[in-house]
C-alpha cells in the first residue's frame, strides 16, 4: 500500500474522520492556492508580502549581523513572491551560499528551478522534494554551513496548537547553535476577518479543499461525488484556531479500491485542515520554550501579520 493511500485509509476509517492536508498540494491544488492567495478575503498573502517588500533590508542586516554567509532553507517556498525580496537582498550581500525550497510538491520545486535563475542568476539552487523536517536534515548533509530557515506564510499554523511545541523542538533538534528560524505567524484579530479567509466569496478555499477528493478519485480510483460534500470552516477566538471541515451532505459509500468502503451518514464531518492563530507573547514563549532565543518581530502597517526571528541557543 502506498503511503498516500495508507494515510487516506486511514484518516477515512478513524473515528472522527480527516484527511492529512499535506495532500492537498497536487498540480491541481498548487493551482488553486494560487487563487486563494489572490483573493481580497485571505489577507495573509499581502501583509506577508508588505513586511518583506518594506523590511528585507533590515532583515538583511540582522541575519548578517550574526553570519556573514549562509544557506537558506524554505520550507513551503510557494513560488517564492514574499521570499524573493529577502534573497535579493542577502545575494547583493553575496550572503547565501545555497538556496533550499523544499516542499512536498515537485511542481513547486521544479517551478522554482525554472523562475529563480532568471530574477537570481548568481545564486545556487537545491530544490528538495519531500517533508520538512527530512528535507531540512538532507540539506544539512549537503552542506555545513550555518542556516537560515525561512517558514513562512503562517505555515506553521498547520500545526495543531497541542502539537506546535513539539514541532519547534524537533525543529530545533534538527538545527544547530547559530542557526536561525524566519518564522510567519497569522495574528489573533476580529473573528469575522480570519473566518472571511477561509470562506471567499468566489468559493476557491472549498475547491482547493474538494480537490482532494478529487486528487483521492485521480491517483488511487475512488469513486467521491465532491457535489455530495460541503466546506464547512469554523474559528475560536478564544484558542486562535481556525478548522476547515467537508460535511457530507447525504448518507453515502465511497469505495477505494486496494483499501477500503467507507460510509459516511448525513452531515458527518471530515477534518481536512487548521490554521492556527497566535499572539506575539505566545509566539515568544513557544520559541523561549522550543530551545530559540526570540531576536526580532517585523509587521504589517494592520499588524494582523507577523514575521518572527528565533535564533538557535
Amino acid at each position: 500500500m502506498n503511503q498516500f493511500l495508507e494515510d487516506v485509509v486511514t484518516g477515512l476509517t478513524a473515528s472522527p474522520k480527516y484527511l492529512q492536508s499535506k495532500y492537498f498540494y497536487d498540480t491541481a491544488g498548487d493551482t488553486l492556492f494560487q487563487q486563494i492567495m489572490t483573493c481580497q478575503e485571505y489577507y495573509l498573502t499581502n501583509c506577508e508580502k508588505e513586511i518583506f517588500a518594506t523590511e528585507s533590508a533590515a532583515m538583511a542586516r540582522l541575519i548578517m549581523h550574526h553570519h556573514p554567509q549562509f544557506d537558506v532553507v524554505e520550507l513551503g517556498p510557494g513560488d517564492a513572491v514574499k521570499s524573493i525580496y529577502l534573497l535579493r537582498e542577502l545575494v547583493k550581500n553575496n550572503a547565501i551560499g545555497t538556496y533550499f525550497p523544499v516542499d512536498i510538491s515537485p511542481n513547486i520545486i521544479n517551478y522554482l528551478h525554472h523562475s529563480l535563475p532568471a530574477e537570481l542568476p548568481q545564486m545556487p539552487i537545491h530544490g528538495l522534494n519531500g517533508e520538512y523536517l527530512p528535507m531540512l536534515q538532507s540539506a544539512k548533509n549537503i552542506s555545513d554551513k550555518i542556516k537560515l530557515v525561512l517558514f513562512l506564510g503562517s505555515n506553521i499554523g498547520n500545526v495543531p496548537r497541542e502539537d506546535v511545541s513539539r514541532f519547534c523542538r524537533s525543529l530545533r533538534n534538527q538545527l544547530s547553535a547559530g542557526d536561525i528560524v524566519l518564522m510567519g505567524l497569522d495574528l489573533k484579530k476580529h473573528p469575522k476577518q480570519i473566518l472571511a479567509a477561509y470562506n471567499d466569496s468566489r468559493g476557491y478555499t472549498r475547491e482547493f479543499n474538494l480537490n482532494l477528493l478529487r486528487r483521492i478519485n485521480r491517483e488511487l480510483s475512488g469513486n467521491f461525488d465532491p457535489n455530495a460534500f460541503e466546506h464547512y470552516a469554523t474559528y475560536d477566538p478564544a484558542t486562535g484556531t481556525c478548522k476547515s471541515y467537508l460535511i457530507s451532505q447525504v448518507d453515502q459509500l465511497v469505495t477505494i479500491p486496494d483499501g477500503a468502503e467507507i460510509k459516511f451518514a448525513k452531515n458527518e464531518a471530515v477534518f481536512m485542515e487548521v490554521s492556527q492563530k497566535y499572539t506575539i507573547e505566545e509566539s515568544d514563549a513557544i520559541a523561549t520554550g522550543s530551545g530559540f532565543e526570540p531576536v526580532a518581530h517585523y509587521y504589517d502597517r494592520n499588524r494582523w501579520f507577523a514575521d518572527v526571528v528565533w535564533k538557535c541557543v
